[in-house]
């Protein structure tokens, strides 16, 4: 698993699946992503000043604002989760009322980023119990199973989540890389061809966490190869052309082939484009 640098697009491995509905503190360093089922922040108790009422005609009696509300736990871990602070964050989360799917999601999310994925899917199974219609939980299941190399289990719940949230770019794109990691390429690349129609930089994302897909090296180069698609068609040249080369490394594709594939036509006269197809012909 790794967390992708905010401040490069690519990371060390082009190959992840996305977590969502973490919705935590934005504190340096953190990965923020959304739910809008979280509640707002506590309101603030209102006080009057002490004193007899004013007369008629004479000036409003004067209000004080009095913040009273303490942190919950769920405020604590999530500024605990902001900081990286996974285990903090989860003895946190422990105290918070036991029926919240919300919380159960969150925990789930910090026990996935230790690497513990046996308590992560408990966690995210103990949220679809409060809430079993819940994409990004499902969605988050979805990448354990991912992790687990369970890449059918995994194709499993992002289709469910998709039929909770027909619209939601970051499932297609993790549907599309189980698929490719099952070796289902045409499937895959319709998965995220779906993605890019809803949001045509779903690849250059950075506010989700991210976990890596440990497929094996074919398995990555295609992913690759399908992704240097996906940001032809974005317009991400440079990235496009940078996922190419990872597919040529890792023996996925060939220069004519990519030559072939009327997909990267527009790369054709771009001179990185052309030193990368020069430099495989002549190693």
């Amino acid at each position: 698993m790794c967390r992708l640098d905010t401040h490069r697009w690519l990371p060390a491995f082009a190959v992840f699946a996305a977590l969502t509905s973490a919705s935590f503190a934005q504190t340096p360093g953190s990965v923020p992503a959304q739910d809008s089922r979280d509640p707002g922040p506590p309101a603030a108790a209102t006080a009057q000043t002490p004193g007899p009422r004013p007369a008629t005609g004479s000036h409003p009696q004067q209000t004080v604002v009095v913040q009273t509300d303490q942190p919950t736990p769920e405020d604590v871990g999530d500024s605990l989760m902001g900081h990286q602070r996974y285990q903090a964050a989860i003895e946190a989360y422990k105290k918070a009322p036991p029926d919240s799917y919300v919380v159960w999601n969150k925990m789930g999310i910090a026990y996935q980023m230790m690497l513990n994925m046996q308590d992560a899917m408990r966690c995210y199974q103990k949220s679809l119990k409060f809430n079993p219609r819940n994409s990004n939980v499902l969605n988050n299941l979805g990448t354990v199973y991912d992790s687990l190399k369970q890449y059918g289990m995994a194709e499993r719940m992002y289709r469910k989540a998709l039929k909770v949230d027909p619209r939601s770019a970051v499932i297609f794109k993790n549907l599309g890389t189980a698929q490719m990691a099952r070796h289902k390429y045409d499937k895959g690349w319709e998965s995220y061809q779906a993605a890019l129609a809803i949001d045509p930089h779903i690849f250059d994302k950075d506010n989700h966490l991210r976990v890596e897909n440990p497929a094996s090296v074919q398995d990555r180069g295609a992913m690759n190869y399908y992704m240097a698609k996906g940001c032809v068609r974005a317009g991400r040249i440079d990235q496009a052309i940078e996922y190419l080369r990872m597919a040529l490394n890792e023996g996925f594709t060939s220069p004519k082939k990519i030559q072939a594939d009327s997909e990267f036509a527009s790369l054709r006269g771009v001179p990185a484009f052309d030193e990368l197809i020069a430099e495989q012909k002549n190693p």
